[in-house]
């Protein structure tokens, strides 16, 4: 057979494959991990760590929803962006760890930040459209949950 037969029908097979709707359990879990790493680790590092290290100046003006005070309030945000931020990465208890995230999320986008334009606010958004992602989907097989059985 010629050479350019053969990479022809190569390329060809590859096309196949990458446009195809099927996808392996590999890939799978691999896109479950690779999701829980990013949304998780990004929400820890540039959000949660900021409030706990800002605490004392945003205790007395933070978003109160739920009217059980600025400080209450925090203090929820902190332990979702932060605890359950991390078990999301863990991928232990991540179906209640991302809960917590979608609700603090959709607070901050539907709620806290109603009225403004989207531009410049589009992370909770954002944020909010990973974590209902990871709740409907679960931690997949790379996990603690998955480790334990669950």
């Amino acid at each position: 057979m010629n050479l350019t037969i053969i990479l022809a029908e190569i390329l060809i097979s590859y096309m196949k494959k990458f446009f195809s709707t099927a996808y392996s359990e590999g890939a799978f879990n691999i896109a479950t991990l690779a999701l829980r790493l990013t949304f998780g680790l990004l929400l820890l590092i540039d959000h949660g760590l900021g409030k706990i290290t800002h605490f004392s100046n945003l205790e007395y003006s933070f978003f109160d929803l739920l009217h059980i005070g600025h400080r209450w309030s925090l203090v929820l945000c902190i332990f979702a962006e932060v605890f359950c931020s991390v078990l999301v990465v863990l991928g232990l208890f991540t179906r209640f760890a991302a809960l917590a995230l979608v609700i603090n999320f959709g607070v901050a986008t539907f709620i806290a930040l109603k009225g403004q334009p989207l531009i410049g606010h589009e992370s909770a958004a954002t944020y909010l459209a990973a974590f209902v992602a990871i709740l409907l989907v679960g931690p997949g097989r790379i996990s603690v949950d998955s480790a334990m059985g669950k």
